[in-house]
């Protein structure tokens, strides 16, 4: 337990965003903001558009556990007569297969191109082109994200991922369903970044968890309406086409003045001009005078603008060690949150109706990541994103751990329970993980490291395919490696700073400076001070976090 004495957080001392602004230095964005914005009526019309398209993430999303999903099947021989039930690929007599009924859809690709026996290979190649299309979409976006600005971004993944669903959607064949499918999460990939970004920075800080989570909590809600649409589509070309149509859809938020830019990247990249625009809209939305208003956007005149994002060099984003701490251990944790969910789900793979199986893999796997952003807002902000991120990510290993070694000595009640709660703690830690990234990796950055994270959570969903394509050999030493990961995670947990509603870092020194003490001294002198002599380092117990006043 850390007994260094109390100092400032990070960031400074912690602001009240309705106070005047500071006297030394300039304005900070949060003070800003809580001037011209928070809580205003356009403030809050942004935010709901920034959420509502997390619908279609949902949708697409999840549409893959339905298109790769292999309906119950029966073997004929040349003169069409049924073999029995039993009977597998191996058997000469098989000639061709029926396909029984699917969960909501009438067809899908596994049908439609006979993906079975000597072709099923294809069935998980197709679920790693998409992922590994998400990865590859959230890089390459990510760098634009901090280039060319966070909407867009998001119209870039808007505009180019309407056609490349109906490329899917229209396929003839299995190799142009494989690229449409690519090119489709990698435009979702740069869609959920993007959006991501603009939700989280358009907050002050006692805002940002309960938006991100109501983000998270709108897309578990495109994954149960997902079902509800199949159904009354029918043919999986015609719900890919839906969903795609919705994305040509959301380029109405190219509109002039409908979803402007983030005012804090432009304020980050030299772009004040813009910036004082966007928060003037705000302020006309909220209580704030008109010459209030233009009084607060004066300080901005005399604020020394930190370097674009552009123009920062490769060697001095080498040169963060911390920042690079701070994100590889979040992408590490990120990445064995999203690699360990699906060894739960194994256990609901002894059921013997496949219906009941697939439909109850899926909403358990869909209520146990809405229950986790449930969860998460009611209890980070009273205990601290790394307190509650150590709790989730300790749940999941002794998840796993008992599941591994007493399994055998349980009856399904209880492996199931055991399932359950591993599910809900991996995704509440994947969740939290990409947000406390979010919150300490810098403005002028945060498009790049926050697309580091997102492309391991996708790397991290590779491990479902992979192990379908060994035919299930090596699933018990794969949760062995994977739980025992997570329990090293743990270790590494305790070195990253506390962010409960501190100001987001703007440039690299603040994201350098955003540190915990030593674990092995006492903090103290002037390492880690700012230029107003105030220290940015986290100096709160490891396992709990006093409540500030907001």
């Amino acid at each position: 337990m850390d007994t260094s004495p109390p100092m400032p957080d990070p960031g400074g001392p912690r602001r009240d965003f309705t106070a005047p602004a500071p006297e030394s230095g300039p304005p900070s964005f949060e003070w800003l903001l809580g001037r011209l914005g928070a809580g205003g009526r356009r403030q809050g019309l942004l935010l709901a558009l920034s959420c509502l398209p997390c619908v279609l993430l949902g949708l697409g999303l999840g549409s893959d556990a339905l298109f790769t999903l292999t309906p119950p099947r029966h073997c004929r021989d040349a003169n069409g007569t049924r073999l029995p039930e039993n009977t597998t690929c191996e058997d000469p007599r098989c000639q061709r297969w029926d396909y029984g009924g699917l969960p909501a859809l009438t067809s899908n690709p596994v049908t439609e191109w006979s993906l079975d026996c000597s072709r099923g290979w294809i069935v998980p190649l197709e679920q790693l082109c998409f992922l590994l299309g998400f990865a590859v979409g959230v890089l390459l976006l990510g760098y634009l994200a901090d280039s060319v600005g966070r909407r867009g971004t998001l119209l870039l993944a808007l505009a180019l991922g309407c056609p490349a669903g109906i490329l899917a959607a229209s396929a003839t064949s299995p190799s142009v369903f494989m690229l449409g499918r690519c090119l489709w999460g990698a435009m979702l990939g740069g869609m959920q970044l993007a959006l991501y970004l603009n939700r989280l920075e358009l907050c002050c800080p006692p805002q940002r968890l309960l938006v991100a989570m109501v983000g998270d909590l709108v897309t578990v809600g495109g994954l149960f309406l997902l079902l509800g649409l199949a159904l009354a589509c029918g043919s999986w070309q015609v719900l890919q086409g839906v969903i795609s149509a919705g994305l040509g859809l959301c380029l109405l938020y190219g509109c002039p003045g409908l979803y402007p830019e983030s005012p804090r990247w432009l304020l980050a990249t030299r772009r004040t001009t813009q910036a004082k625009e966007i928060l003037l809209n705000l302020a006309q939305g909220s209580n704030t005078q008109e010459s209030e208003a233009q009084a607060a956007l004066e300080e901005l005149d005399n604020a020394s603008h930190l370097p674009a994002a552009a123009q920062i060099s490769l060697c001095a984003l080498l040169s963060c060690r911390n920042i690079w701490k701070n994100v590889l251990i979040l992408g590490f944790t990120t990445f064995i949150a999203h690699a360990i969910c699906h060894c739960y789900q194994l256990a609901w793979a002894s059921l013997d109706d496949p219906h009941t199986t697939f439909y109850l893999s899926y909403f358990l796997s869909a209520g146990s990541a809405g229950l986790a952003c449930l969860f998460l807002c009611l209890s980070v902000d009273r205990y601290g994103r790394r307190g509650i991120l150590l709790l989730t990510t300790t749940l999941t290993g002794i998840a796993s751990l008992i599941l591994l070694g007493l399994g055998e000595y349980l009856n399904d009640a209880a492996r199931r329970t055991f399932s359950i709660l591993g599910l809900f703690s991996s995704h509440a830690a994947g969740s939290l993980s990409i947000f406390f990234a979010s919150e300490v990796i810098p403005t002028v950055i945060r498009g790049k490291g926050l697309g580091v994270i997102l492309a391991l959570a996708s790397l991290g969903g590779l491990s479902a395919p992979l192990l379908q394509l060994r035919e299930r050999h090596g699933s018990f030493l794969e949760h062995i490696v994977l739980a025992s990961l997570s329990i090293l995670a743990l270790l590494c947990l305790m070195l990253l700073p506390e962010s409960k509603r501190k100001a987001l870092p703007e440039g690299l020194r603040d994201g350098e400076l955003y540190r915990r003490p030593s674990l092995l001294r006492r903090a103290g002198g002037s390492e880690g001070r700012d230029a107003e002599g105030l220290t940015r380092r986290d100096d709160v117990p490891l396992l709990s976090t006093p409540n500030p006043a907001s």
